[in-house]
């Protein structure tokens, strides 16, 4: 049995061995072209050489070229994880439009007192305020213009950008000690049922206007009813508006120490009829009484 066996592969070796000749002539002149000799051994070991060198191309192409995400299954997965950060950053982007939209209409309307005022009692009953909030259904706007104030994160664009991150503390608002802006007499107060959402202070001319607290400007420009108006947003969700100077000291973005002048008083506006300060005092989204928290006598 052993004998036939070696006799069959030797029968094999001595057939791949075998020498052929192959000819290339001209089929109209019966010229030869070329002539190669070849044996059936050369021809397999010529194709394997071929046959491992595409395989080794091919491979390469798929590892090195992104040719690769087009295999079932590992283009599948890489795409689905580029739509998901994709989704995610889109979402994202969406709520800081949001949100800004949302942050510069509330302060363009502090500015015109074009609000609607509802007093919150921010001293005692904030966490019954907070019990009956949540037993409303919010729409979307309310919603985000919540998170916007609660967190205290805004962002604005273009050349006037402006990013606070003055985070609530746990500090409340009666706990915080504000430089008076000016010293004078009061000329009159808080009435946000009649739309007087500040308190008004005399002083003498060119007196400088101080911040009240330590913040960052957010707003520093004309306006018609008010005149020259300039915003400080501090920390705590708390923003300090001074509106008819004269003259305005700071610009969007600049960082201001509690007691800095910030403006010059005047008589700026339409709202108006002699110089002084009017001043606001806005906490989580609502205008509340100076003369709680400051005095200015």
């Amino acid at each position: 049995m052993a004998k036939e066996q070696n006799k069959r592969w030797e029968q094999r070796k001595e057939r791949l061995q075998h020498r052929y000749r192959l000819v290339v002539m001209n089929d109209e002149t019966f010229e030869e072209v070329g002539s190669y000799r070849l044996t059936l051994m050369n021809v397999y070991i010529s194709f394997s050489i071929v046959l491992v060198l595409l395989v080794t191309l091919v491979i390469l192409l798929f590892i090195f070229t992104p040719i690769k995400q087009y295999l079932p299954g590992y283009g599948q997965v890489n795409s689905n994880q580029e739509i998901y950060k994709i989704e995610r950053r889109l979402y994202e982007l969406e709520a800081e439009v949001q949100a800004r939209e949302i942050y510069l209409e509330s302060v363009r309307n502090a500015l015109t007192n074009n609000v609607e005022y509802k007093p919150e009692n921010v001293k005692d009953e904030s966490e019954a305020v907070k019990d009956t909030i949540l037993n409303v259904e919010p729409n979307a706007a309310d919603y985000q213009l919540r998170r916007v104030v609660e967190t205290g994160q805004f962002a604005g664009g273009g050349d006037n950008e402006v990013k606070s991150n003055f985070t609530e503390n746990t500090k409340s608002i009666e706990q915080m000690f504000f430089v008076p802006p000016i010293q004078g007499t009061t000329s009159a107060s808080f009435r946000p049922d009649k739309k007087h959402y500040g308190i008004d202070i005399i002083a003498p001319r060119n007196t400088p206007i101080k911040a009240v607290a330590d913040g960052m400007v957010i707003t520093s420009d004309w306006t018609y009813d008010t005149g020259n108006v300039i915003a400080v947003q501090h920390e705590n969700n708390i923003i300090s508006f001074y509106k008819h100077n004269s003259v305005l000291l700071k610009k969007v973005g600049s960082f201001v120490n509690a007691g800095e002048a910030v403006a010059i008083i005047g008589n700026t506006g339409e709202l108006t009829d002699g110089p002084h300060l009017h001043f606001e005092l806005w906490y989580r989204g609502n205008p509340v009484n100076p003369a709680e928290y400051i005095n200015f006598n």
